[in-house]
């Protein structure tokens, strides 16, 4: 059993093959994978929760298809909280590396354990399938995978599983706090689409109609009742499941990131490469900062949609922009040693000078009502993405997650400074308003001065 929309998206993955996606869908497991890959042997991997979740009725399904089992079924402790570390890829990529190319990985799992089975799979050049335990992430059905090395987390590219089952029953009685997580994952999919319909006017990234309606074709019905998902509702989370899903296939349909990551997931990015959460128990999660960074990127967009761009002044913004040379410096002085090479070749990347410039403002001030009457339909106001975390049992405000004040200031230029991907944020590199636009969020009267605890 699987959605209408899924089966269309399907056809144009180019990894992953077959998704079950539905109530009791966990029982299709062994007909799947002897289907994906027949005469290939299985070993299941686990933790002690997601096993405790269907690992049993996993194991059952595959022995009922004839599958062979190369071993027993690994599992890591369920507590404490797996940490997504490269250690614990090299450990399972050495436990499953001597069973041989005719063994196959099923995972039992939402994020950790899928993406530390996915590099490892990856990294043997295997092939894997995933049974999905929670609505916890989008990345369950992409490429790549987050993983952290010397508490410097990074995203490892690797393949996308080629099955993946979800049972709606079994994700629904996921923990609360896995199901809110995969709601601030989903929730950034608003203003990326405002980030990429800047892009796509601009002429840098032109948006691709079909992977765009895969995203957000379903995007605001999947996230319309936040309390609903909160409650546990299965209903709910079976779209939350579901928009996951459409997300991660998108992805492989663009082969690019682009139709699910704005400038909001380059907040958490930001914290994830600082280690921040990493030490926690449990470790802070991916959706949880990427739903702080949407706020933060819905609030720069309400007051970048404020500005009238059609009246730049161009030679002055050309004539004050800095020297790559001074860029360099400036990210190399905001950047740990770690990060900066690379913040450094991405910024770069997206420099513009003299006539380069000239030309961008120009094509701004040209396309700007554009921009601005496209973007005011796509996005939601930060006042709106708060109280839906709110209602979602997600964080909602930077103090939730242990980022101070000084430091989540700082983040909106970091936070440009570590993709290439052309965002909100380069706009206001190019137009000279970035630093105005922060300081206007962040004083008595903007978003943040009036948000400045959580309470209010």
């Amino acid at each position: 059993m699987t959605s209408t929309l899924i089966e269309t998206a399907l056809k144009t993955a180019d990894q992953t093959r077959e998704i079950a996606f539905g109530p009791n869908v966990v029982e299709k497991t062994g007909e799947i994978f002897a289907s994906c890959f027949p005469g290939k042997k299985v070993i299941v991997v686990a933790d002690g929760n997601t096993f405790a979740a269907c690992g049993d009725e996993v194991v059952q399904s595959l022995k009922n298809a004839g599958v062979e089992f190369a071993t027993d079924p690994y599992v890591f402790p369920g507590t404490p909280t797996l940490y997504g570390g490269y250690e614990n890829v090299e450990i399972l990529r050495d436990h499953i590396k001597p069973l041989g190319d005719e063994t196959v990985v099923c995972s039992i799992a939402s994020g950790t354990l899928n993406d530390i089975a996915k590099l490892a799979s990856g990294e043997l050049e295997r092939e894997y399938m995933n049974v999905c335990t929670a609505a916890s992430v989008d990345g369950y059905a992409s490429f790549g995978a987050s993983i952290a090395e010397d508490g410097f987390k990074i995203t490892h590219d690797c393949p996308a599983p080629a099955a993946l089952v979800a049972d709606e029953d079994v994700i629904a009685h996921a923990p609360q706090r896995l199901t809110a997580t995969g709601y601030g994952d989903l929730i950034e999919k608003i203003p990326a689409g405002a980030d990429w319909i800047l892009a796509d006017e601009l002429g840098i990234e032109p948006i691709d109609d079909y992977v765009w309606k895969l995203v957000q074709g379903p995007l605001r019905d999947t996230l319309a009742d936040p309390q609903a998902v909160a409650a546990g509702d299965p209903a709910a989370i079976a779209k939350l499941t579901e928009g996951n899903i459409m997300s991660g296939l998108a992805m492989q349909a663009a082969k690019s990131s682009r139709p699910a990551s704005g400038a909001g997931h380059q907040f958490s990015h930001t914290w994830e490469m600082e280690g921040h959460g990493l030490d926690w128990e449990p470790p802070l999660s991916h959706g949880f900062k990427v739903g702080i960074g949407t706020i933060a990127s819905c609030a720069i967009w309400e007051e970048v949609l404020k500005l009238d761009l059609t009246d730049l002044d161009i030679d002055r913004i050309v004539a004050q922009t800095p020297s790559a040379e001074e860029v360099e410096k400036r990210v190399r002085s905001m950047q740990t040693e770690r990060i900066a090479t690379d913040a450094v070749k991405h910024t770069l990347n997206k420099h513009l000078e003299g006539d380069d410039l000239r030309a961008r403002l120009e094509k701004i001030q040209q396309a700007w009502p554009r921009i601005k009457e496209r973007c005011t339909q796509q996005l939601a106001s930060p006042q709106e993405i708060m109280d839906m975390l709110r209602q979602a049992g997600a964080p909602y405000h930077p103090e939730m997650i242990e980022i101070d004040w000084d430091r989540f200031k700082e983040t909106h230029f970091k936070a440009q400074q570590i993709r290439s991907r052309y965002t909100i944020l380069d706009l206001l590199i190019d137009v000279n308003e970035l630093e105005n636009i922060v300081d206007k969020l962040f004083s008595d009267e903007g978003f943040w001065g009036q948000h400045r605890n959580p309470s209010e």
